[in-house]
């Protein structure tokens, strides 16, 4: 029987409970989820008669990064989780650091993609509205994107071809985009983006982020150089005030990151709201990351 069938009716439950699920409950590990490079392991967990699907990164499954050398993936992945709250956009799923089956890790709910999304990318031959458009990322054989999304650059896709890589020009993925420049993501892929049933939209693996340098790689290059739009611009007026010292989100984060990294995350903020545009590549660090999907 599947994993997802064992799952029994859920009630309704608000953050603060499903992080006290994902913190106190049991741990029951189904399978490891395989193709990643660090340990990912697809666990259920139990609490006071609720269970929920979840994935659980332990930090000793973890490949030692020789420029990630302070702290952890699982740290920096709540840390991820952490801002995103505190912008309210809810754009990572849940996650935690926990203890577990096999150690100290993160711990975090599991998304169920929605299957009638399609593939994060897709290969089409219409720049102008072709049947079936993917809704997130695409490659396209036009020199221009077409209406309704945004140019990231050309990619070889095999036999001498090559082809231009797009996103949509979508609300959800702008308010990503400024979210990874706020953690300073080093590895947006489209494998990374969840859409999930409803229209929501979730983005994980923040394993590489808040570097004390520049290390932006995204496929959501689409905005670069444009304004933000308001709510960003007000989100990061509330985004600093919450990151300044002795906050409640800035003590949270002191544990998570370093003294230099959580300096830089406040620098980047400032950034952003002095600009008030989307960053553009800085060049001295490849943009896209590799493989991009």
């Amino acid at each position: 029987m599947p994993a997802a069938e064992r799952i029994p009716a859920r009630s309704l439950l608000t953050g603060a409970a499903l992080r006290t699920l994902l913190t106190e409950g049991e741990l029951t590990v189904l399978g490891q989820v395989r193709g990643a490079s660090n340990a990912v392991l697809h666990c259920t967990v139990a609490y006071e008669g609720e269970e929920r699907l979840c994935v659980y990164k332990p930090v000793a499954g973890e490949q030692p990064l020789w420029d990630f050398p302070d702290g952890t993936l699982a740290q920096r992945e709540v840390a991820a989780y952490e801002i995103s709250e505190a912008t309210g956009w809810g754009l990572v799923p849940p996650t935690v650091l926990r203890d577990g089956p096999y150690g100290r890790g993160m711990c975090q709910l599991w998304i169920e993609a929605d299957e009638g999304a399609g593939d994060a990318t897709e290969e089409r031959t219409d720049a102008g509205g072709a049947e079936a458009l993917p809704p997130l990322l695409a490659l396209v054989e036009d020199e221009e994107p077409g209406d309704g999304w945004k140019a990231v650059g050309f990619a070889e896709v095999g036999e001498g071809r090559t082809a231009l890589l797009v996103h949509a020009d979508d609300p959800r993925l702008r308010r990503l985009a400024v979210l990874d420049a706020v953690i300073n993501n080093g590895d947006r892929k489209g494998g990374h983006l969840l859409p999930a049933p409803g229209g929501r939209l979730y983005a994980i693996d923040h394993g590489v982020t808040f570097h004390a340098d520049d290390k932006l790689r995204t496929l959501l290059w689409g905005w670069a150089g444009e304004p933000l739009t308001a709510e960003a611009v007000e989100t990061m007026d509330r985004l600093a005030a919450g990151l300044e010292p002795g906050t409640a989100l800035a003590t949270r984060l002191a544990e998570l990151i370093t003294t230099a990294e959580l300096d830089a995350l406040r620098g980047r903020v400032a950034a952003l709201r002095v600009s008030g545009r989307h960053p553009r590549p800085g060049g001295e660090w490849p943009a896209i990351p590799w493989p991009p999907v």
